[in-house]
């Protein structure tokens, strides 16, 4: 498939050109944040298929009295959120892309606990590999509602194309660069999915 071939060039291209800040993002990571340096959790893939998504570590692990950990706010330092912002804790799933648990354009992978809260048209995210950025990112990403990105993401879907894909992969560029729709309002991320106010 046409799209599999360029996921696999494209992320080893990146990989190789960005090797040198890979490196530099880690150790900084290591520093600032210690070990370890790639946070890994289990996220749904194509048909809902769990894979482990890594990326680099953006929070510390501090946590109160009893041995819970701090809620987001507290746990994401100056420098993960200049991680967060520049979308550079996004580099480590190139290799996810080349394992073919990713593509480079999808819906971006959300939590596992939110599969059994999806209408039958929000579903359709997941017929398809889901990517390191997607159509909902660069229309509004954090900043939009939930409804919202789903339709954006199911538009993708029943939309795709090759040349769509370089054009989302061009306004991510930009949009990075811009650093917008980084977060919702004052949240640390996005709040998180409920379920559908009618189903």
């Amino acid at each position: 498939m046409l799209k599999r071939l360029l996921d696999i060039i494209i992320a080893s291209i990146a990989l190789i050109l960005l090797s040198p800040l890979y490196f530099y993002v880690a150790y900084k990571v290591r520093k600032n944040l210690g070990s370890p340096v790639i946070f890994r959790q289990v996220r749904p893939g194509l048909n809902g298929k769990p894979f482990e998504m890594i990326k680099f570590r953006t929070m510390t692990d501090e946590r109160d009295s009893e041995g819970n950990l701090l809620p987001n706010e507290q746990r994401l330092p100056k420098f993960g959120k200049i991680l967060r912002a520049t979308s550079l804790d996004e580099m480590p799933e190139l290799w996810n892309v080349i394992k073919g648990d990713m593509s480079i354009v999808g819906p971006r992978p959300l939590l596992m606990e939110y599969l059994p809260l999806y209408n039958e048209e929000q579903a359709k995210r997941h017929n398809v590999r889901p990517g390191m950025t997607g159509h909902a990112q660069v229309n509004g990403r954090n900043a939009i509602s939930w409804e919202k990105k789903f339709e954006l993401d199911v538009w993708y879907v029943e939309n795709q194309s090759i040349w769509l894909d370089f054009k989302i992969m061009l306004q991510t560029v930009k949009k990075v660069l811009i650093k917008e729709g980084i977060n919702q309002s004052e949240e640390v991320t996005m709040t998180k999915f409920t379920g559908n106010k009618e189903k």
